[in-house]
């Protein structure tokens, strides 16, 4: 997991060039007047899913992680938490190969706040549960972009 903040990219310069390739989609781009749904940007290497939630309880909320893909969540407007683990640490249930979802349950380890221009970059082994309140139910809206993993 990598936390941190669209204005402090040169921070994050070490990073894979197709996560950069998002940051730069981002700065090209005024996500923010995206309808909600799927935008390709290089077929399914790379895209960007646009959301639109109100943000609830924990309980409310799934555990999730990935095994094709990694996100990148970059907020837009609002806030959210993020509840994270790694998924050495959860108990596993049966992942969805088309929908690359990898269910499980656990307990938090750790979370992270995300309020506009902050982003939360999770890999396959980071287990996540997104749209917890902050303190109360928030509209917010966001961009995941989804980047394909090289296996090699």
């Amino acid at each position: 997991m990598i936390y941190g903040n669209t204005g402090q990219l040169m921070t994050y310069e070490f990073l894979d060039s197709q996560i950069q390739e998002c940051f730069e989609y981002a700065k090209t781009h005024d996500i923010t007047t995206f309808e909600k749904g799927c935008h390709a940007i290089d077929g399914e290497r790379l895209f960007v899913n646009v959301v639109e939630y109100t943000t609830t309880t924990a309980e409310e909320r799934f555990w999730e992680a990935h095994k094709n893909y990694l996100d990148v969540h970059v907020m837009l407007r609002g806030a959210e938490q993020i509840d994270v683990n790694f998924i050495e640490n959860m108990e596993l249930k049966e992942f969805v190969e088309k929908d690359d979802f990898l269910p499980m349950e656990g307990e938090k380890s750790g979370s992270v706040i995300l309020k506009s221009g902050d982003f939360l970059i999770c890999y396959p082994p980071d287990a996540h549960r997104t749209a917890v309140a902050v303190q109360a139910p928030e509209a917010v809206k966001k961009a995941i972009f989804k980047v394909r993993i090289d296996r090699k």
